[in-house]
């Protein structure tokens, strides 16, 4: 399983500005990290989709860590 950082932003007049993070943990794929992150996004900000909170969604993987 991987480990994703997922980075949600908003554009403003052209300039991205970060509104949150979400990290996941454990992930099949890429997609699916994005999903996650996306529904987890939207219910910590009490919105039913996180695209009323945020216009980008940039995710990368984070290394893999030793348990």
């Amino acid at each position: 399983m991987s480990q994703y950082r997922v980075l949600f932003a908003k554009e403003i007049m052209g300039v991205p500005f970060m509104v949150g993070t979400v990290e996941i943990t454990r992930a099949r794929n890429a997609e699916r990290a994005q999903r996650a992150a996306a529904i987890r996004f939207a219910r910590h900000h009490g919105v039913e989709d996180w695209r009323e909170r945020a216009d980008r969604i940039e995710l990368s993987p984070l290394p893999d860590r030793d348990e």
